[in-house]
C-alpha cells in the first residue's frame, strides 16, 4: 500500500464509515519524509506533478542564516539539532525540518559583527585568536573610522546572544523546507523566542 493524502478513508463529522467508491488516485499521492540528516550535502531531485521538480536534501552540513536585528546574513555550518517542537526523536537523530532549532558556528558573524563595528563580541578578557583581530584592528580610513564611530554609539548587543558568543555557537531556528527546497536557511533567535527556546532546551536537559 503506497502512502496516501486522501480523506475518504476517514469518517465522516457524525462518525458515520463513508462509502468506497473509487480507488487511490494520482494525484492523492504521498512521499516518504526525507529525514535530512547534518552532513556532506547530498540532494535528490524528484519529479512532481506539473513537471516541477523537488530538492529532496537527505544530507545537508550548511545554510544561510540571518541576523534580523544587523539585517546580515552568512553562510553557516549546521553543528547539531538542539530542539524540535513536534518529536524528541528528530533531536536525537539530529534531523533537519523546518521549525527545528539548531546550534551554527558563529564565526561569520563574529568576523562581520568585528569588522563592522570594530567592537570585540563573546571575548570575555580572552584575547582574539590568530587572523580575528584583523576586523578590529585593521587601517581604515577617516571617512570609514567616522562611520564606524557612529554606529558603536549608544550600540548594544543582547546579553543572551553575546553569551552565546562565548560558546562559538549561536542557537537558529531553520524556516526553509530542506526536503522540498534542498536547503536549510534560517535566523538567528533573538529576544523573547530565544528566552522562550532556551528555558524549552534547559527543560528538556533536567528530565
Amino acid at each position: 500500500m503506497g502512502i496516501s493524502r486522501d480523506s475518504r478513508h476517514k469518517r465522516n463529522a457524525t462518525g458515520a464509515k463513508r462509502a468506497h467508491y473509487r480507488k487511490k488516485r494520482k494525484f492523492e499521492l504521498g512521499r516518504q519524509a526525507a529525514n535530512t540528516k547534518i552532513g556532506a550535502k547530498r540532494i535528490h531531485t524528484v519529479r512532481v506533478r506539473g513537471g516541477n521538480t523537488k530538492f529532496r536534501a537527505l544530507r545537508l552540513e550548511a545554510g544561510n542564516f540571518a541576523w534580523g536585528s544587523e539585517h546580515t546574513t552568512r553562510k553557516c555550518r549546521v553543528i547539531s539539532v538542539k530542539y524540535n517542537s513536534t518529536n524528541n526523536e528528530l533531536v536525537r537523530t539530529n534531523t533537519l525540518v523546518k521549525g527545528a532549532i539548531v546550534e551554527i558556528d558563529a564565526t561569520p558573524f563574529r568576523q562581520w559583527f568585528e569588522s563592522h563595528y570594530a567592537l570585540p563580541i563573546g571575548r570575555r578578557g580572552k584575547k582574539p585568536h590568530e587572523g580575528h583581530e584583523e576586523g578590529l584592528n585593521k587601517p581604515r580610513s577617516n571617512h570609514v573610522t567616522r562611520k564606524v564611530n557612529e554606529r558603536k554609539e549608544g550600540f548594544k548587543v543582547e546579553q543572551a546572544i553575546d553569551d552565546q558568543f562565548v560558546t562559538g555557537r549561536v542557537l537558529a531556528r531553520v524556516s526553509s523546507r530542506p526536503g522540498q527546497s534542498g536547503r536549510c536557511d534560517g535566523y538567528i533567535l533573538e529576544g523573547k523566542e530565544l528566552d522562550f527556546y532556551l528555558k524549552k532546551i534547559r527543560s528538556k536537559g533536567k528530565h
